[in-house]
């Protein structure tokens, strides 16, 4: 029969293994977090560099999205959601619109950007960009709407 040091541990290895248990589990959420955080790089990288779309696989794009919302008997819609840092100025300028805000964009908000310049506007839509969250009480993500409204 097993001793009683062998059926009932110490308090002191007790504590002991808790705190094992409490170093793994610190240790799976900074791997975890480093993962997020470079998965999040990885995916800003990616949308500052252009789409790679032909300008006829853009305006297809275009098309169907405008097409479905105006099924759904809408007079907008929000295309696109992007994190301030695609802009220049992390998006102060958008936040203040300011003249030339376009000129802060970059990658593929830039590309939707010229794509309404291009095709949308000449037939009468109008583009919006602006700030639609502020964590901690700063510009975050950038939302970027096609309106066909009067």
């Amino acid at each position: 029969m097993p001793g009683i040091d062998d059926l009932i541990p110490s308090a002191i290895q007790l504590r002991k293994e808790s705190a094992i248990k409490d170093a793994e589990k610190a240790d799976e959420y900074v791997r975890l977090a480093a993962a997020a955080d470079a998965e999040k790089r990885a995916l800003i990288e990616r949308l500052s560099k252009p789409s790679g779309k032909s300008e006829e696989e853009k305006v297809k794009l275009a098309a169907t999205i405008i097409q479905r919302a105006v099924r759904n008997g809408l007079t907008e819609v929000m295309v696109y959601r992007f994190p301030n840092s695609l802009c220049t100025d992390k998006g102060r300028a958008i936040n203040q619109m300011e003249k030339g805000w376009d000129a802060t964009l970059t990658g593929i908000p830039k590309e939707i950007f010229q794509l309404w310049a291009d095709y949308l506007k000449p037939r009468g839509y109008r583009i919006a960009y602006q700030v639609i969250d502020f964590p901690g009480g700063v510009p975050g993500d950038i939302g970027v709407t096609i309106s066909w409204d009067e």
